[in-house]
């Protein structure tokens, strides 16, 4: 049975609570969709998702990312600022750190062998994708990877237009945090238009006390 799966980065409390509050006030009263929730659907930063086959297992291949990242400290990125995405998406941009190259290319290897590739949306509508999305998605069924990388969290989705209007309207209407702390990484499955609205597995980054060696914590 092919299940839709994600990795993620997760934000902390504090950094949750901001994301949230930057969706509603990005929509000034439009509800982008879908919403976050501190319940249901988190922010967060996808490192790689797609369709699975039963061969993957969550909980050994998130150690195995964590272990090879090798970090062991929370992760900070700054702002790009709110971006618009077609079609009709509402990003906040984010920072590409060698970093997160490093932890996307080691997802990449350790999930790869389990994608379920029959279960890739080869009719899906990449009109608008760029090239290197385009290329992307025909490798790995997901829209950004390797040079087509960008780093982001999902505010939410409008109408083409409307999408459009709020992000050019965001400078001098909204406060958009410079910098984001990100202190867990997840397996999630994947809700509406890829959202996270499941925690499968949960890795908290941590410090062992006194040897400053690398150990993930895990919290589920």
């Amino acid at each position: 049975m092919t299940s839709w799966l994600g990795v993620a980065l997760l934000p902390s409390p504090a950094h949750q609570t901001a994301a949230i509050r930057l969706q509603n006030d990005v929509g000034g009263g439009l509800a982008l969709h879908p919403p976050l929730s501190p319940d249901g659907n988190l922010p967060h930063v996808t490192v790689f998702q797609g369709p699975f086959l039963d061969s993957l297992d969550p909980s050994t291949e998130l150690d195995r990312i964590v272990t090879a990242v090798g970090t062991s400290r929370c992760i900070a990125l700054a702002s790009a600022g709110v971006v618009y995405q077609p079609t009709g998406w509402v990003f906040l941009s984010l920072e590409r750190r060698p970093l997160l190259e490093k932890i996307q290319q080691t997802a990449l290897e350790a999930l790869t062998p389990h994608l379920d590739r029959a279960a890739f949306e080869r009719s899906k509508d990449v009109s608008q994708f760029s090239d290197e999305e385009r290329e992307s998605f025909a490798r790995y069924g997901y829209r950004y990877t390797g040079a087509a990388y960008a780093p982001h969290i999902t505010l939410g989705r409008a109408e083409e237009t409307v999408a459009r209007e709020l992000v050019r309207s965001v400078p001098g209407r909204v406060h958009v945090p410079e910098g984001w702390v990100f202190d867990r990484f997840s397996f999630y499955v994947m809700g509406e238009s890829g959202a996270h609205a499941e925690i499968v597995e949960e890795v908290a980054l941590a410090t062992r006390a006194g040897s400053g060696s690398p150990s993930g914590v895990r919290t589920r």
